[in-house]
């Protein structure tokens, strides 16, 4: 089965600015995009007593995708776009449409005042559950918001793609997270910068003789983690040109302030199989409510 970019598709601004990405994004990966909307048929009681009876309901539901997909088809030339229709609990139905996907890609409404994203329950939900890269993408996210401004400062979709941020726990790298980080930056022809945060060392407010910083050594230790764990992906990655960001502080605080010279911020999510429901990390989920550029959420064991 051919892989796809799947989308879900309401037809809310921040659905539309989902489409649109991953169209630019199936432009880049020379993949399909589907386009799956998600409606729930109207209760044959409440269409008889209804002014918009079940016909007519089903008739606007099935208008969504397919203007959806034709706006799609004009402006993103050469990219292949399909719909399909599914009945159902959003979140439910985007789960099981993800499993057949190269990844999915959900909207997020933005924050008004604040430049961020806000993500309901469904999209936690989707995110927590679905074990293919997930990226949120906030209303009104543009192609010009992924690319550094022009010569005369202005935005444009012409110019070289802003890096891509990875977050990365380098005592414990993920290959999963960081082949994506690494191939997205790849296909964008642009710069890849790794992000380390950690705590600063217990011993930092002592010293131990004339020249000796005790914080410093812990910063240049845990620098040098970063390096090793990059070594290999520099080598299978020679064209990407990589800058390694270690820093005391909220690893959350460092991507979030980073997302906003972003064209994709791409953390980790581990897998966890209990009873007890699924979670996304602490991390993970202040990045989602937060940075100002498109989130990658990638599943890893």
């Amino acid at each position: 089965m051919a892989r796809t970019i799947t989308v879900g598709l309401d037809g809310s601004a921040e659905s539309l600015a989902a489409a649109e990405w991953a169209a630019r994004e199936a432009k880049l990966r020379d993949l399909p995009v589907k386009l799956v909307h998600v409606w729930q048929p109207v209760p044959e009681r409440m269409a008889q007593a209804s002014l918009l009876g079940a016909e007519t309901h089903q008739h606007w539901a099935e208008r969504i995708p397919r203007e959806a997909a034709e706006g799609l088809r004009l402006r993103h030339p050469g990219v292949e776009v399909s719909t399909e229709q599914r009945a159902g609990t959003r979140g439910d139905v985007l789960a099981e449409a993800a499993r057949d996907a190269e990844l999915l890609v959900i909207g997020s409404r933005a924050l008004s005042g604040l430049g961020g994203f806000l993500v309901g329950s469904v999209g936690q939900g989707v995110v927590a559950r679905t074990e293919v890269p997930v990226v949120l993408v906030r209303a009104g996210e543009q192609s010009a918001d992924e690319h550094a401004m022009d010569p005369a400062g202005v935005p444009s979709g012409a110019t070289a793609f802003r890096p891509v941020v990875l977050g990365l726990a380098a005592g414990s790298p993920d290959e999963a997270v960081v082949a994506f980080a690494f191939e997205e930056a790849r296909l964008r022809d642009t710069e890849l910068h790794v992000l380390q945060g950690w705590n600063q060392s217990p011993y930092s407010v002592y010293t131990m003789g004339s020249g000796f910083e005790p914080h410093e050594e812990f910063a240049r230790e845990r620098a040098a983690v970063l390096t090793e764990a990059l070594r290999a992906w520099r080598q299978k990655y020679p064209d990407v040109e990589v800058v390694e960001v270690s820093r005391p502080g909220s690893a959350a605080g460092l991507l979030i302030d980073a997302s906003r010279d972003a064209s994709l911020v791409v953390v980790g999510r581990r897998v966890r199989r209990n009873p007890f429901g699924a979670h996304i990390g602490a991390v993970t989920h202040a990045v989602l409510h937060h940075a100002t550029a498109p989130v990658a959420v990638v599943a890893h064991d």
